[in-house]
């Protein structure tokens, strides 16, 4: 059972990690086309995601400042005034300002003074989120790492009472999206033989950026629960947190719900049902990297899944939705096993 779960877990990651890194990968460039050219566009992308923050940060409200804060993040020498931190703090202190940003103010510290994640942004989360699970799953890695065991006991506690979980990235989604189209991609950025007229580079840009927002603590979460299952208590809590998990926000949530059925239900055919639903999970995740591979070379389809990401949902309605969209299954064939293309 433990020896499992690493396996698990690296398949469902390779998997779930396949939109972003399809959106991240550079078009193939024209043949005879040099380094220098290369490397001139990727400035041109640079610039373009710079012009992108200029003009939002003007802004008041708290979720165009979120997506201007997340386009800032990974950009060197940006003016303090449109640095992450800047931006950030002004969408905290923005009216109407919710969780989600809160969540993304987790990245906003400083790992060699041992505050990552920013401590503040983790107060104000159990503040204003105290029933979504996410949020008590965060801080458990927090307390594991800092070997405050029982009060990890007691936020495995509270995510299992927990109403909701949500990790905030259809809010991120929805931020970068509705930000990217603020301008369009300029032509030394889009290419001179882009087929989607700057809609693969705007897709490029949301869910590249949207990978980088913090995770809970999943993997301990599952570690805690498999190696404490014989304690009646906490595999009550498991079972009871991973039955909120399946309708999580997000794939790797709902896989780890399904996989704390799989591994402590003592139904059998409870166990059954759970490989199955997680093996239908991770063909669901590969069938929609495979769409936004399409959407490389496709307007429409680049257009339909912005469209979808401006739409505000969770992570894990905007991968149905679009497998839906297009008519592709979301039940694995009978002779479909994880790892295998589709």
């Amino acid at each position: 059972m433990l020896g499992r779960r690493p396996l698990f877990f690296a398949l469902l990651l390779m998997a779930a990690s396949g939109p972003v890194l399809a959106a991240k990968t550079p078009a193939k460039a024209p043949a005879g086309a040099t380094d220098a050219q290369q490397g001139t566009r990727r400035q041109a992308l640079l610039q373009y995601q710079k012009d992108l923050v200029s003009v939002i940060a003007p802004q008041a409200d708290p979720i165009p400042l979120m997506g201007a804060a997340l386009l800032a993040r990974p950009l060197q020498d940006q003016p303090d005034f449109n640095s992450f931190h800047s931006l950030i703090d002004r969408a905290a202190a923005a009216q109407g300002a919710g969780p989600e940003i809160s969540w993304a103010r987790l990245t906003d510290c400083d790992a060699k003074a041992s505050d990552c994640p920013n401590s503040d942004a983790v107060s104000k989360l159990v503040q204003q989120a105290p029933d979504n699970a996410a949020v008590w799953l965060l801080k458990l890695g927090q307390d594991l790492r800092d070997g405050k065991n029982d009060d990890a006991r007691q936020d495995l506690a509270k995510a299992a009472s927990a109403k909701v979980y949500d990790d905030y990235t259809g809010a991120t989604l929805k931020a970068l999206a509705t930000t990217v189209t603020v301008l369009p991609p300029p032509t030394n950025v889009v290419g001179p033989l882009s087929a989607t007229n700057g809609a693969d580079v705007q897709l490029t840009l949301v869910f590249g950026l949207a990978e980088g927002q913090p995770q809970p603590a999943l993997q301990a979460t599952s570690r805690l629960c498999e190696e404490n299952a014989d304690k009646p208590a906490v595999k009550a809590d498991c079972l009871k947190l991973g039955k909120l998990l399946e309708w999580g926000s997000s794939p790797l949530a709902r896989s780890l719900g399904l996989h704390l059925r799989e591994v402590l239900a003592e139904d059998p055919a409870q166990q059954e049902d759970a490989k199955r639903l997680r093996r239908n999970l991770v063909w669901q995740v590969q069938s929609f990297s495979q769409l936004s591979v399409r959407a490389k070379g496709d307007t429409a389809v680049a257009q339909h899944l912005l469209v979808l990401a401006r739409s505000g949902g969770t992570q894990m309605s905007l991968v149905l939705t679009a497998l839906h969209d297009y008519n592709m299954p979301v039940d694995a064939p009978a002779d479909w096993e994880p790892g295998k293309a589709g």
